[in-house]
């Protein structure tokens, strides 16, 4: 099977305001998926030209993903006060709202991930599992320096700490990336709630995390502190080449297709 072609956008207008753009993939008609990317990727990036997509069709799925607000063909506030974690949840709620879903399965990676596991604790009779890539306990991005990346984007000051400048560089690269949006995004998730063993969802969650990922350790004890959490590692991959993975889609399809059916 070929991988369906990618639809137009469609968006969602956010309860404050914010223009999401979905993509829907399958028989409307097949239990959903519902696909939420990292950050500074989007939805066709992280899915579809990856093959989930068309995994996911292919297994008798029906996909929703979406563009994260500050990625993609959604809208990309600059204000740090646009992008906490509870309007990031309220996104995902606001867009299963709109295509009238009442049950689907969550797949997320990395900032979408750190997404699904608060949607998932908030809306357990909306979202019956989950599969949750790259996901650390803890703020990840606790080491960015915002005023270095503000001062690199106002008048090109050279980055000095070596993580903000590689964020900076891999975000940069990718077409259509708003980098002060992005800066913003970092800055406005601080402080807001963050995964750990106390609040743990009770869904059925894989958690899947790259061998040569440095979060490997904290992904594994996350999913040892998920009442049932299950564990994958995605063999000979990073945080950043992770979602490429055949193997993880393929434990993904698996659970999903097994799991409390």
């Amino acid at each position: 099977m070929i991988t369906p072609p990618a639809p137009p956008a469609r968006n969602v207008l956010s309860p404050d305001g914010i223009n999401i753009a979905t993509y829907e993939f399958g028989d409307p008609d097949a239990p959903t998926v519902f696909a939420v990317h990292g950050f500074a990727s989007g939805a066709l990036l992280n899915w579809h030209g990856t093959g989930w997509v068309r995994d996911l069709v292919r297994s008798g799925f029906h996909v929703i993903a979406i563009d994260q607000r500050g990625h993609g063909s959604s809208d990309k506030p600059q204000s740090p006060a646009a992008y906490t974690m509870d309007l990031l949840v309220a996104d995902v709620l606001q867009v299963l709202d709109t295509f009238m879903l009442d049950e689907v399965d969550y797949v997320g990676y990395s900032l979408g991930a750190r997404v699904g596991w608060q949607a998932v604790r908030e809306m357990p009779s909306r979202i019956t599992r989950a599969v949750l890539g790259g996901i650390p306990d803890g703020d990840p991005l606790t080491r960015f320096k915002v005023p270095e990346a503000r001062a690199f984007l106002g008048d090109g000051t050279p980055v000095e700490d070596r993580l903000t400048g590689a964020y900076l560089q891999m975000a940069g690269g990718i077409a259509g990336n708003d980098l002060g949006a992005l800066v913003s995004l970092v800055e406005g998730m601080r402080g807001g709630p963050q995964p750990h063993a106390g609040n743990a969802p009770e869904q059925e969650v894989l958690f899947a995390t790259g061998s040569e990922d440095r979060i490997l350790d904290a992904s594994r004890a996350l999913a040892d502190a998920t009442p049932n959490g299950s564990f994958f590692e995605i063999p000979g991959r990073h945080h950043f080449n992770a979602p490429t993975s055949r193997a993880f889609r393929d434990a993904a399809i698996e659970f999903l297709g097994t799991a409390g059916r």
